[in-house]
């Protein structure tokens, strides 16, 4: 199923307001100070990523319970996988990081399902 995306009326009436309040929001409240504005910007671009994605240790503690239960194989080729350099793959982008939305997969057959699937 596609990811959910906002139309082009939704980004212009909601989207776009929206955004300007948080630029405004961001302006206002570093007052000036420009590296202030710099730390805000960015730490609130990490926590709307940790909205979507979770946090790492949430992520991490994802990784090792998959890599319990798939029997360390991937679960595109079915191969061993090493315990680092793994991925996360969500079944559906909007279900997030959850234990019946990710599986863990080799980077390479990562990178092969998304073209496949002409994601990338």
């Amino acid at each position: 199923m596609p990811n959910p995306q906002l139309t082009p009326v939704q980004r212009e009436k909601l989207f776009a307001p929206l955004f300007n309040r948080v630029l405004r929001e961001l302006a206002d409240t570093s007052c000036g100070d420009v590296r202030l504005h710099w730390a805000l910007r960015r730490k609130l671009a990490k926590e709307l990523t940790y909205l979507e994605r979770g946090t790492p240790t949430h992520r991490k503690r994802l990784k090792a319970k998959k890599y319990s239960e798939q029997w360390a194989l991937c679960a595109i080729c079915g191969r061993v996988l090493p315990y680092k350099n793994t991925e996360l793959d969500r079944l559906d982008a909007f279900g997030g990081y959850t234990e019946a939305n990710t599986r863990l997969v080799h980077h390479a057959c990562h990178i092969a399902d998304q073209k496949r699937k002409k994601y990338a």
